[in-house]
């Protein structure tokens, strides 16, 4: 059913930009960035900072992201802040126009780094009803489009939202998981400094697998004592085996992880046959799930945003951490040999497991969290203090 705050109305004066729901609703404003159309599901981000980061995390292709925060593209871009070079959100709707940089770290604009990237952005939405829209139905289908001359094609365009079949059954992560196998280096970002080089001194060996990962993850790896080695999401088992990994990390990504699983769920079963110390982030988490015997299931609305409360089970204390997810693993199908460490306060869905009797243990938020709060990079040192 379509909000109150929206209409089928004609296309307003000055309108060079929309966004045409699978339901019907067409929702006008002022384009950005590239120009032409793209389609994918509409979710919404709750942060107060970090667009940009949000904009290239892989975790959201095939997403258009609502940003909830009126102000947005106001401290223009920079080099340090991309978290990935391949393909993230196809788009963005925000509430305010895009204004000049006003940020002595900017290096460009927003509208024209968007631009540079293919992405399209759509401002002087009422943010606010569109999020209460998600929130009430659930996350649609839509196009979002932006044309200078303000011409659309209006019906062609809620024919091609309503034919994509949506993000359930979609493995995406083969599409943003790095080519080719290559060592990281380099450690996190200081003010002033840039970003730490990876220390020279033989370190516990972590082979990560890139289901479309943030460079954040990697850096944190380097900051808790780890070398790592990033490897391509469809890697065999032998060949990671062949390794010699003191450990493997699972990295976030987008898409159904059932879907992904098909290809990477047998892998992560022969890493825990032979008890090899495992760690999953967001979409690694629930396949190392999947692993494990639990199910997943698509959420109504997913949750994103760095201000998201989870409960750590075992001693009872908060964590406000960072959330980027769309799929969550289902609480009720863990099974027995599966402990639940990790709820969230919001919902009470899954955030966190660990598997008796294995060094394997998993976390549905981003621990990582570029830019965001740092409750949780504890999990970081516990991976690899557990490599010994």
């Amino acid at each position: 059913m379509a909000d109150a705050a929206f209409s089928h109305a004609p296309q307003p004066d000055g309108a060079t930009g929309v966004l045409v729901l699978a339901d019907g609703t067409v929702i006008w404003g002022k384009g950005f960035g590239a120009t032409g159309n793209a389609v994918g599901e509409v979710c919404f981000n709750t942060s107060m900072t970090g667009y940009q980061e949000v904009l290239t995390d892989p975790s959201y292709a095939a997403q258009i992201v609502t940003f909830t925060f009126p102000h947005i593209g106001n401290v223009g871009i920079n080099e340090e802040d991309i978290e990935s070079r391949v393909d993230g959100a196809v788009g963005c709707v925000v509430r305010e126009d895009i204004t000049l940089a006003s940020n002595f770290r900017a290096e460009g604009e927003f509208i024209d780094w968007m631009k540079s990237l293919g992405k399209i952005g759509l401002a002087g939405v009422d943010t606010r009803a569109l999020t209460r829209r998600i929130r009430l139905n659930g996350a649609p289908n839509a196009v979002i489009a932006h044309d200078p001359e303000g011409r659309f094609d209006i019906p062609t365009l809620l024919q091609r939202a309503r034919d994509w079949p949506g993000l359930e059954g979609m493995d995406l992560a083969r599409m943003v998981s790095r080519e080719k196998q290559e060592g990281w280096e380099g450690g996190v970002w200081t003010l002033g400094k840039g970003y730490a080089r990876s220390p020279r001194a033989p370190r516990p060996h972590v082979v990560a697998m890139d289901f479309g990962a943030k460079d954040n993850i990697f850096r944190n790896l380097v900051k808790a004592g780890a070398s790592v080695t990033v490897v391509p999401a469809q890697t065999p088992l032998a060949a990671i085996l062949e390794m010699k990994p003191d450990g493997v990390f699972l990295s976030n990504g987008p898409g159904d992880p059932a879907a992904t699983g098909e290809y990477a769920v047998p892998v992560i079963e022969g890493l825990l046959e032979r008890d090899v110390p495992l760690f999953g982030i967001c979409l690694g988490h629930q396949m190392l799930a999947l692993a494990a015997g639990a199910k997943t299931a698509k959420m109504h609305q997913g949750h994103r945003g760095a201000n998201h409360p989870v409960k750590r089970l075992e001693d009872g204390v908060v964590e406000i951490t960072s959330m980027n997810h769309g799929f969550a693993v289902d609480n009720a199908s863990l099974p027995e040999g599966v402990e639940e460490t990790h709820i969230s306060l919001f919902d009470g869905s899954n955030c966190g497991i660990a598997i008796k009797g294995k060094k394997a243990f998993g976390v549905q938020y981003h621990p990582e969290a570029s830019p965001g709060p740092q409750d949780s990079f504890y999990l970081f040192q516990k991976f690899i203090g557990s490599l010994g």
